[in-house]
């Protein structure tokens, strides 16, 4: 959807600068002004400057202030409090300012005649599609405090799964960082002295000690390559990421590397599940819910199956038999207990025990992650201190004969 930047005058007299989302520029405009703003300036702007101002408005909020203040207002609206009331309480007492200075914006929307779900969709860069659509559900049912109270619990959710994922490449992180280092500590600074005593008493040379003196010369000379590489290594694959074809064979490898997938594929599984149950359980129809699962999942191997799930079930097949024809992607186990939940009515409560059972899934690998990595980790080092320190004993045993031999 365009993106627009606007310039406009509040109730107050101050200037306000902003952006909006909208299909056209006269959407945009009403949009601006329903807020009760005078509009100053309004034009189209590019998908950097969007991106670029996103990321400065979000800066400091997290995923947690978002999560508290979904359940504060819901205990509010719950305890018989007005939506306008609890908007106000809860932007005073909050700590976050630039947090503050968006609810206080909500609320001043709301008070001018918009409803809550309306007023969220002006700062998408901080609400999630998902926490606009539960709400707007909420609004039309009469169940707000609910919708608020499912989508803080289902944001709880996502955090959960990005904290597994974070717990689970911490290790492998850790260990790659920490040997490099050690090794270029050896390369660069121990083995220089030891070379260099080998050659002032002229010892005669293995091959595997006159390889690590090129490697440890190497080392010493372009020291920074081994920090720039991995930086350019990383823009690389970003750009590279930018093309929808490789980004394909990207997203494929990842489900097919040893590891790697198992922290991937459980992830792709657990999300699919529980955006899928909080939008069937707040009765968001089946084809919008696909549109948002569409969005959210990350990798196009999915992503396009989806698609072609989605499709599949406009047409007329139930979910259960939509999946089944993606067999690779989705395991018997989440057929099963689709069908079983379309068969019994309880479609929801089958998605939450698949949530729950690839989240588990997805901690039990963060935690033996270590014990999978630490072995390959100690044969990679024990291989380099190896030749390492063949490459000095040698030399060394050479000389200690040399002059047994001279005796």
């Amino acid at each position: 959807m365009p993106f627009f930047t606007y310039k406009a005058i509040n109730l107050e007299g101050d200037v306000i600068r902003g952006f909006v989302e909208e299909s056209d520029m006269d959407l945009a405009y009403d949009n601006v002004s329903s807020s009760g703003l005078h509009v100053l300036d309004i034009k189209k702007s590019n998908k950097l400057a969007k991106v670029y101002i996103n990321k400065l408005r979000s800066v400091g909020i997290k995923t947690k202030d978002i999560i508290e203040f979904a359940n504060g207002i819901s205990v509010m609206l719950r305890a018989g409090i007005p939506l306008l009331t609890s908007l106000s309480d809860i932007a005073e007492s909050l700590e976050n300012k630039r947090f503050k200075r968006r609810i206080e914006e909500i609320g001043k929307t709301v008070e001018l005649g918009s409803s809550l779900s309306a007023a969220l969709s002006q700062h998408q860069d901080i609400f999630p599609e998902i926490f606009i659509h539960l709400v707007s559900v909420g609004e039309e049912t009469g169940g707000l405090d609910k919708s608020l109270s499912d989508v803080a619990v289902h944001l709880q959710r996502m955090e959960d799964l990005k904290s597994a994922i974070r717990r689970a490449l911490m290790y492998p992180i850790f260990a790659i960082i920490t040997t490099t280092g050690a090794l270029l500590f050896w390369l660069i600074y121990v083995l220089p002295k030891m070379t260099s005593l080998f050659q002032f008493m002229s010892v005669k040379l293995p091959f595997i000690t006159r390889f690590l003196i090129v490697a440890s010369n190497f080392s010493t000379a372009n020291w920074y390559v081994f920090i720039l590489f991995p930086l350019l290594f990383f823009a690389a694959f970003k750009i590279l990421s930018k093309s929808d074809a490789i980004k394909y064979y990207i997203d494929m490898a990842k489900l097919k590397m040893p590891i790697i997938k198992l922290i991937v594929f459980n992830r792709l599984l657990a999300l699919f599940s529980e955006q899928l149950r909080i939008m069937l359980s707040s009765g968001i129809t089946i084809d919008k819910s696909f549109d948002i699962l569409i969005k959210v999942i990350n990798n196009d191997v999915f992503r396009k199956a989806l698609i072609v799930v989605k499709e599949d079930i406009l047409l007329g097949s139930r979910i259960h038999e939509a999946i089944k024809k993606h067999g690779a992607l989705f395991p018997n186990l989440v057929t099963r207990l689709i069908r079983i939940g379309e068969e019994t009515g309880n479609l929801t409560e089958q998605l939450n025990y698949l949530s729950d059972e690839y989240l588990k899934k997805l901690h039990d690998v963060s935690q033996k992650m270590e014990k999978m990595i630490e072995p390959i980790v100690i044969l990679f080092i024990g291989g380099i201190f190896i030749v390492i320190i063949a490459g000095l004993l040698l030399p060394i045993y050479d000389l200690i004969s040399t002059m047994g031999g001279a005796k």
